[in-house]
């Protein structure tokens, strides 16, 4: 399956620059079209007056709120009206509580939704809503970029973390396109003796589906000599100098619970390369 519809969500205008270089090369090395949302969140809840609020103040953080949207607006509008792809923006505001629809019902229609790393100083609270609902609600395989590590989507070295799930498995195949491009795919299986019944030998029958599909496949078997896993696939995407990481996204409702049993966000806040993450 090619990418030929990518989405990518702004809600905060230090992210825009960075975040929409990012969107427009994988775009534009998909022959892609670039839908960008703008988001402004008005985090007051609706028929919820905290001790000492007006209806003043209310109105004045919706006029921020709109005020942010316009901004990163205009800041998108600016970058793509020099790129060299098809593409559309749109902006909105949307209470903290409507964040999760609105950002699922984009990324259902989408291939592939591209996000800036939702952890961090200074970050919102609501920043790991969109990619959960992108995931989770949208059913959308997600790239979550890494502080300073453009996406390629041509990688030269992916890894994949295994551990033989359906969630794994689905991340593996919605990556195709990005694993048979690559000169290289490891397959990390951290502690392959508590994964399936293919310990006799782990990763055999993905190495052979990938290879099938003609992707370039190594299986490295890792033991857990970190007290993490996240920790050990990282030091294991350092190694190897690879570009892009691959996994399955684990959870039914909260984004900071999914991943490997819960190093999703160990693995984010500290990821030195772009995550594909599908669910």
């Amino acid at each position: 399956m090619a990418y030929k519809s990518i989405l990518t969500i702004l809600t905060e205008t230090d992210d825009a620059e960075p975040v929409l270089d990012a969107a427009i090369s994988v775009a534009d090395a998909a022959g892609a079209h670039l839908d960008v949302l703008c988001i402004g969140i008005d985090r007051t809840q609706t028929g919820y007056y905290f001790a000492g609020a007006t209806a003043l103040m209310l109105e004045e953080t919706l006029a921020q709120a709109q005020a942010e949207a316009g901004r990163i607006e205009t800041i998108a509008r600016e970058r793509l009206g020099r790129a060299s792809i098809s593409w559309g923006v749109e902006a909105m505001v949307a209470q903290s509580a409507s964040v999760t629809t609105i950002v699922a019902r984009r990324a259902r229609f989408s291939d592939l939704v591209v996000l800036p790393k939702p952890y961090g100083e200074d970050l919102p609270a609501d920043a790991p809503v969109v990619v959960e609902a992108a995931m989770f609600q949208g059913h959308a395989p997600v790239i979550v970029l890494a502080e300073g590590a453009p996406p390629v989507l041509t990688p030269e070295t992916v890894v994949i973390a295994w551990n033989d799930s359906p969630e794994a498995l689905a991340a593996v195949r919605r990556a195709l396109p990005l694993l048979v491009a690559a000169k290289k795919v490891s397959i990390c299986i951290v502690a392959p003796e508590r994964h399936g019944s293919e310990t006799a030998d782990p990763g055999a029958e993905l190495s052979k589906m990938l290879t099938r599909h003609g992707a370039n496949v190594e299986v490295c078997l890792q033991p857990q000599t970190l007290p993490r896993v996240s920790e050990v696939i990282a030091r294991h995407v350092e190694d190897i100098d690879a570009d892009l990481l691959v996994m399955g996204a684990y959870g039914h409702s909260r984004f900071r619970e999914a991943i490997l049993g819960g190093a999703t966000r160990n693995m984010l806040e500290h990821a030195k390369v772009p995550v594909f993450m599908a669910h």
